[in-house]
C-alpha cells in the first residue's frame, strides 16, 4: 500500500493538518490508534472546554454549541462533522508501530485488530498527542482491573468507594461527577492545594464539597500500593489505607518517545523535545514532520488545540502562510497564558 502522505493522529491537530494538505493538492491518509478525536473521548462525560468555541475550530468550519463554551459531546460531534465535510480519508483503530526511512521512501508498519500491513509514504506527519501513554506511578497493583488511568462514565461508580489520584482539571471534574453519581470520593494529591490553573467554575464547587465533608482530600500524600479493596498512601510520615472499589490514576500523560526514537528522531536528552525545523516542523529524518503537543516533548502544556491547529500551515504552506501561522500560534499561546 502506498500514499504520498500519511498523517498519524485523527485528533483536532491531525485533522487540521489533513485539511491544510488537501487544500494544496494532497490526498492524505489519516490513521489513528483510536477513534476520531480520541483524546476528547477520554475527557470526563459532560466536560465543558475552558476555551471559547472559535478557538477550537479548524478548516474554517464554525463550531456551534448551545452555551458560551463547547462541551465534550459537542466537540466530538463537530470533529466528526469536519471529517465528513472535508471528505477526509480517515482509518480509525489503526496504529503506527514503526516508521523508518529507506532511500526516498518512508516505510511505515501499521497494525490493527485484524491485520498488519506495510505502508509506503513520501511524507509522514506525526500528530499522535499523548493521551495513549499515561504517567505510571510504578506502585504495586497499578495494573489491577479496577484501576484506570482515564476518566469514565461516573454512573458506574454509584454506591462505591472511589479514590482519585491527581488534582488537575480532569481529576477534579471526575471527583465532582462521581460524587454526584452517588460515590464516596477521596482525592489524593502530592500537592498541598489546588493549582491556579483549575477551571474557575470547578474550584468553588470542589472546595465547597470538601468543606461540607462530601468529598475527602488527602493533600501532600503519595500512593504506595493498590490492592483489590483499597489504596495505601504515605502522608505526614505515616501510612493510611483507604477503601477503594474503583481507582482513577489521573496523573498526566506523555508522548510515545519510544516510537520517535525508533524512527531515528533526535530528542533533547532532558526535555525530550524533538529537533525540528521551526519553519516546517520537519525532524532530522527527512520527510517526517511533527505537529501539536508532541513538538514540545515533556512540556506538553505548551501546545493545545488553540495554537497547535496552525501546524498544518507550517508544514504544507508557502512562506507567507507559514508566517501567518506562526503569528497566529504566538497570539493563541499568549492568550492561553502558556
Amino acid at each position: 500500500m502506498s500514499d504520498d502522505l500519511l498523517i498519524v493522529g485523527a485528533g483536532p491537530i491531525g485533522l487540521a493538518c489533513a485539511i491544510s494538505a488537501k487544500r494544496r493538492g494532497f490526498d492524505p491518509l489519516v490513521i489513528d490508534a483510536g477513534p476520531i478525536a480520541a483524546a476528547i473521548t477520554r475527557y470526563p462525560v459532560g466536560m465543558t472546554f475552558f476555551t471559547t468555541p472559535e478557538r477550537l475550530e479548524i478548516g474554517g468550519h464554525p463550531l456551534v454549541c448551545s452555551g458560551a463554551k463547547a462541551t465534550r459531546e459537542e466537540a466530538l460531534k463537530y470533529y466528526r462533522g469536519v471529517v465528513r465535510a472535508e471528505e477526509l480519508r480517515v482509518r480509525t483503530f489503526v496504529r503506527l508501530a514503526d516508521v523508518r526511512r529507506d532511500g526516498d521512501t518512508l516505510r511505515c508498519r501499521l497494525t490493527s485488530r485484524t491485520a498488519d500491513a506495510e505502508h509506503l509514504a513520501a511524507k509522514v506527519v506525526l500528530a499522535t498527542g499523548y493521551f495513549e501513554h499515561p504517567n505510571l506511578l510504578g506502585v504495586p497493583g497499578e495494573a489491577l482491573a479496577h484501576v484506570s488511568h482515564y476518566a469514565e462514565e461516573p454512573h458506574v461508580t454509584a454506591g462505591l468507594d472511589v479514590v482519585i489520584v491527581g488534582a488537575k482539571n480532569s481529576a477534579i471534574e471526575q471527583a465532582l461527577n462521581c460524587f454526584r453519581a452517588g460515590a464516596r470520593v477521596t482525592v489524593i494529591s502530592r500537592r498541598t492545594e489546588l493549582k491556579p490553573s483549575v477551571k474557575y467554575w470547578l474550584r468553588p464547587d470542589f472546595e465547597n464539597r470538601v468543606k461540607a465533608g462530601e468529598i475527602s482530600v488527602r493533600w501532600g500524600a503519595a500512593v504506595t500500593a493498590i490492592d483489590a479493596g483499597g489504596v495505601t498512601i504515605s502522608i505526614g510520615g505515616r501510612h493510611e489505607r483507604l477503601p477503594a472499589d474503583k481507582v482513577y490514576l489521573l496523573t498526566g500523560y506523555r508522548p510515545d518517545f519510544d516510537l520517535f526514537r525508533r524512527a531515528g528522531i533526535a530528542l533533547d536528552q532532558e526535555s525530550c523535545r524533538p529537533v525540528l525545523n521551526p519553519e516546517t516542523l520537519e525532524t532530522n529524518v527527512p520527510g517526517i514532520h511533527m505537529a501539536g503537543s508532541v513538538t514540545a516533548g515533556l512540556n506538553i502544556s505548551e501546545v493545545f488545540i488553540e495554537n497547535g491547529r496552525y501546524d498544518g500551515e507550517k508544514i504544507f504552506g508557502d512562506p507567507a502562510s507559514r508566517t501567518r501561522a506562526e503569528a497566529a500560534y504566538s497570539r493563541e499561546t499568549r492568550a492561553t497564558g502558556e
